[in-house]
Formats: structure tokens, sequence, C-alpha cells
């Protein structure tokens, strides 16, 4: 498998700890964020290579990003999809794009196992630009983990 470039709208939790995998990894990343770069935590910082919409309103920017992917990954701690992460799947499924969905519960927190999964459905769907995305830092504190452990276990070898 080539390289995949991550994108994602640089929220706290799954979107944040997506890009500062790849920043971290040199892999490349992107993505579009919300007029005036808001995130929960305030202003998004400039050192995440990411493009405001037009729009403050985050839809947007979870539209665009799916669009500009060739398929999305959510990850979760929890089994349920809700709010932004849901918003997403639906998002995805509108404009015909495969996603994925990866939950640290579903996986008995086995990262290696859910990182297999993950290379496996790029490979299948011939992944280039993947869209990462799941719950802000304050719905799942503990998502930044899961989600730079299964980005390893998936991405490693690139």
């Amino acid at each position: 498998m080539n390289s995949v470039k991550i994108i994602s709208g640089g929220q706290t939790g799954a979107d944040r700890a997506a890009l500062e995998w790849a920043l971290a990894n040199g892999v490349p990343c992107g993505g579009w964020c919300p007029k005036g770069r808001n995130a929960e935590d305030g202003p998004i910082d400039p050192k995440y290579p990411l493009t405001e919409t037009p729009s403050v309103r985050y839809i947007q920017r979870t539209e665009w990003n799916a669009r500009d992917s060739d398929a999305t990954v959510i990850l979760t701690t929890g089994t349920e999809l809700t709010e932004g992460s849901l918003a997403t799947a639906i998002r995805a499924t509108k404009q015909g794009k495969p996603w994925l969905h990866l939950s640290r519960e579903i996986c008995n927190g086995d990262a290696n196992r859910a990182g297999r999964l993950l290379r496996d459905f790029c490979v299948r769907h011939t992944i280039l630009t993947l869209n990462v995305a799941g719950p802000r830092a304050s719905k799942e504190p503990t998502v930044n983990e899961w989600v730079s452990d299964v980005l390893h276990a998936a991405f490693r070898t690139l």
C-alpha cells in the first residue's frame, strides 16, 4: 500500500489526534476547518495545515472533508455513533463514499486488530486520501490515544 494522506476537521479529540499522528510520522495531512479555525478549545493552532471553509458551521467542514476524501474512518471509544460522528457517516453515505466505524469497545481495545481492519479497508477501496473523524475530546476524553494507536497499527510501515 502506498502512502495515504490524512485529512480531518481539526476539532479536539479524534480529528486533532489524527493530525498530530500524521505530523509526527511524516504523513501528509490537511483538511477543512470552520471559518475562524473554530474548535471547542478556541482557534485551531496554525501548525495544523487546514483550510477554512466559508462558513463557521461545523457541518460544512464535515461535508467537505467527506467530499474531498476517498473514504472516512470514524474512530470512537464507545459503540454508538453520535452527534458529529453520526453526521460524518451520513455525509459520507450521501456522497457515495465508503466509511468504516472502529470502536475501541467493539474491538476489545485491540488497536492492532483495528489497524488491520483499517488497512484492509484502505486497500480494498484504494484509498489515497482518508478522512479521519470521531468525537471531540469533551465527549470521549480518551479517544486521542485510540486514534493514534489505530493509525500507527494501520500505517506504521508507510
